[in-house]
């Protein structure tokens, strides 16, 4: 698949470079497997340019090996010796730099954790003594969310604070969907970009995965996400193994609860009969794989609280492949197939509300966005945007098809909403239905 997108990100990594010539820059970039870290940074510098270092599982002395061949590869400079510490191989480069610009690129950054603990004690010493004068353009990426706080923002740990620069990437936009699909399948219907939008997420590696592979409709899809030998059927486990460890069960429990809808905290300890409220903490804010959702302008001691998955994926696959992981243990994957051709439009109904809040985002159209509902559950708004500046506020009803959409209905509760904050008497308000049709309109 051809490169997309990250005009944004790929201008910050080269401003940072040329500041390098000047101070020496420490760049960490964090994200989610797959997300496109690795793609991005050799993208910005050019691949010939960069030293590329992957932390791969061996040895020190085996890294050490690799990474020596490397940099004689790229710097034409044979290395004295045999390093079998990376410090050696860092201290080499950061002496060098004071004599020559360098854009040093270290992926899987966490692995070092496996490989020798205090590689990240030499690299603080080393990074703390020859910085000052140093030309170095240091970047370091790692997609084990929970490792990478741990050694970049954990007061106790060697590396806190030493960053200059801290950068979360992020999936496609919206919008970029749209181009990417529009690139390979012209005349794409607002179903296959919900598919796309719903089985990937904006995830590039997943929509690379498809585009190569032609797959771009929504039925071509659903069936490949299933098929036998889908790269897509381990990928969930492969992802969030490493960050739960021996624990994963229990975490793999509620995180496939939550995707099957049953995201209220007390009907997760009823289904699972235990306190949760430790774990979910941990999914919020170390792994950052769920969001806590109140109403809309309710305050954040309300108890009407609501867990969501905020990545596209894992939804899919918790709801789907987890749940039925049994049936392709015996190869019934047209069995489970079925099932989601079956689940699909009421499925992929709840995802659309998503796009549509992700579009309202990436336009910047509102200065707050979201859901409400009455502390009953009842009278609920899929999606409310407010504009403070000019005082609007906008009420939309989020259906696959425009004959679902109800206005008095959507008028009620808007007006229900309105009489609960009286300091939004002021606003010019609208109700409006958002549909698989107003997907495609710019």
């Amino acid at each position: 698949m051809q490169f997309f997108d990250r005009d944004k990100e790929i201008s910050f990594l080269r401003r940072i470079r040329d500041l390098s010539a000047h101070s020496a820059q420490f760049t960490v970039i964090t994200g989610r497997r797959r997300i496109g870290k690795t793609s991005l940074v050799l993208k910005a510098y050019g691949e010939p340019s960069v030293i590329y270092f992957f932390v791969a599982r061996k040895t020190e002395v085996e890294l050490c090996q690799d990474f020596a061949q490397e940099l004689e590869s790229k710097l034409g400079i044979p290395m004295m010796g045999t390093p079998d510490k990376f410090a050696m191989i860092f201290e080499y480069l950061m002496k060098l730099s004071h004599s020559r610009p360098l854009t040093l690129f270290i992926d899987e950054f966490q692995e070092f954790l496996r490989v020798n603990n205090s590689i990240y004690w030499d690299l603080q010493r080393i990074w703390d003594l020859q910085k000052d004068g140093a030309q170095m353009n240091l970047v370091v990426c790692g997609s084990v969310n929970t490792l990478m706080n741990r050694i970049f923002r954990d007061n106790k740990q060697p590396l806190f604070g030493r960053q200059t620069q801290f950068m979360k990437l992020g999936p496609f936009a919206p919008s970029v969907l749209k181009d990417i699909l529009q690139a390979y399948r012209k005349g794409f219907t607002p179903d296959d970009l919900l598919a796309l939008y719903t089985f990937t997420g904006g995830v590039a590696k997943y929509v690379q995965q498809l585009m190569d592979n032609d797959i771009t409709t929504k039925d071509a899809m659903c069936h490949y996400m299933v098929e036998p030998g889908s790269y897509f059927l381990p990928e969930g486990k492969a992802m969030l193994i490493e960050e739960f460890g021996k624990d994963y069960s229990t975490y793999f429990s509620i995180l496939s609860l939550i995707a099957r809808g049953h995201n209220m905290r007390a009907d997760i300890e009823n289904m699972l009969k235990m306190e949760v409220g430790g774990y979910l903490t941990r999914l919020e804010t170390e792994y950052e794989l769920i969001v806590k959702v109140r109403p809309l302008l309710e305050k954040t001691t309300t108890k009407s609280v609501r867990y969501h998955l905020n990545d596209n994926f894992l939804i899919f696959w918790f709801r789907f492949i987890y749940k039925y992981g049994y049936m392709l243990e015996v190869g019934a994957n047209k069995k489970l197939l079925d099932i989601i051709m079956r689940d699909y439009d009421t499925f992929s109904g709840l995802i659309l509300e998503r796009f549509f809040r992700d579009e309202m985002i990436e336009r910047g159209t509102y200065t707050r966005i979201g859901g409400w509902w009455d502390r009953k559950g009842e009278n609920e708004i899929d999606l409310i945007g407010i504009d403070e500046l000019a005082h609007t506020i906008d009420f939309y009803e989020v259906k696959r098809q425009r004959k679902e959409y109800d206005e008095q209905r959507l008028q009620a509760k808007a007006h229900t909403f309105l009489s609960l904050h009286p300091e939004l008497s002021t606003y010019k308000s609208t109700v409006c239905g958002l549909t698989l049709e107003e997907m495609l309109k710019d």
